[in-house]
């Protein structure tokens, strides 16, 4: 054929990086003696060899897909070459990372055995604006100027939580940007917001001008003057009121005749043999009720007087749970074997961010 005029310049790609192989003809030819075919791309810049890992030889360990040298691992398997295994389930890693709003890390992170990791926004790398177990966190939310180098946060009547603004005493709005005409001191509306009990609007609500929103906002099962009624505590943790034995008062159950318990599970009459029963109640070390507890028509009921314990078998202690305010999960959500389980609308170890809706 004709003679071929080279044209080395075509190698040179815009940046000016130049043919990582051996230019012939104004085309890129890349070094692939091996015949592995693992050096590609335009340019010669894809190289595959990268993504293999030293030890088994394979390509992302066998737990991966390589593309231009980089691997993407399969669920379960992460680093560099995949080459580390979760100790959790795939399922549980998405459990973990799965933020209130149901998104993998809130859509604003890599979420790698359970774990996020926040697409931190802030180039400076001190403080990322992003943050929280599930990235649920954004600061930008609490501030009136978006600019990254301003700190005015709340307009600065507030503290920012969550990107949620708090706002302080004589100021509201999404922002705190509006200033409130109360006659009441703050001393004065806190006490009135908190009456009797332990903590204004009893750690459920918000408190202004002497008066108790509760949280979670339209849900009828939080009410009272200081929010002290709370009939989420009736149900248990499949949100049966009661056990379907009785009926919920002010966040204790009442029960019906023949049953009796906190939740109204336990029935009086028992058509279970003392044996049978007791083979319910021995936990796996042949213990019955931990030695915490008494047996009754096959369940156990914890002791009363040690308040904290707890569990099918009082195998749990409910002071591992977080606490704050002093109050094991702040009241906002069940102790579940050491865990908080938060109820609706609440976040944190201890169920102490209200990320639910504004208030109506």
């Amino acid at each position: 054929g004709p003679l071929c005029e080279c044209h080395e310049w075509v190698c040179e790609t815009y940046d000016g990086s130049i043919c990582a192989g051996t230019c012939h003809c104004g085309r890129c030819k890349c070094d692939n003696s091996d015949g592995s075919g693992l050096v590609y791309g335009k340019f010669c810049e894809c190289d595959d060899r990268e993504c293999i890992d030293d030890e088994t030889e394979e390509i992302c360990g066998g737990h991966g897909k390589c593309y231009c040298g980089n691997c993407y691992c399969k669920a379960g398997w992460h680093g560099d070459k995949c080459e580390f295994q979760c100790d959790i389930t795939p399922w549980e890693s998405k459990r973990r990372c799965t933020s209130p709003d149901g998104k993998i890390c809130s859509n604003r992170g890599t979420c790698v055995c359970g774990e996020c990791t926040c697409h931190d926004v802030d180039p400076t790398g001190d403080w990322g604006d992003i943050h929280g177990d599930t990235c649920e966190c954004d600061e930008r939310d609490c501030r009136a100027v978006y600019d990254r180098y301003s700190d005015d946060f709340c307009s600065g009547h507030g503290q920012c939580n969550c990107g949620r603004c708090d706002c302080k005493a004589g100021w509201y709005g999404k922002k705190c940007e509006h200033p409130q005409s109360c006659t009441l001191s703050a001393e004065e509306s806190i006490r009135k917001c908190q009456g009797s009990s332990d903590l204004p609007c009893s750690g459920r609500g918000k408190c202004e001008c002497g008066k108790c929103t509760c949280y979670p906002p339209g849900d009828r099962r939080v009410y009272g003057k200081t929010c002290e009624c709370d009939d989420r505590r009736c149900e248990d943790l499949d949100g049966v009121v009661c056990g379907g034995h009785g009926t919920c008062s002010c966040g204790r159950c009442v029960c019906e005749r023949g049953w009796f318990g906190k939740l109204c599970q336990h029935p009086r009459k028992c058509n279970m043999t003392e044996e049978q029963s007791k083979n319910l109640c021995e936990s796996a070390d042949g213990i019955l009720c931990s030695g915490k507890g008494s047996c009754h028509c096959g369940k156990c009921i914890c002791s009363a007087e040690e308040w904290y314990i707890s569990g099918e078998f009082c195998d749990c202690d409910d002071r591992d749970c977080d606490k704050h305010d002093g109050l094991i999960c702040t009241g906002n959500g069940i102790c579940s074997c050491g865990n908080c389980e938060c109820w609706d609308g609440w976040n944190g170890n201890a169920c102490e961010i209200w990320l639910g809706s504004e208030y109506p």
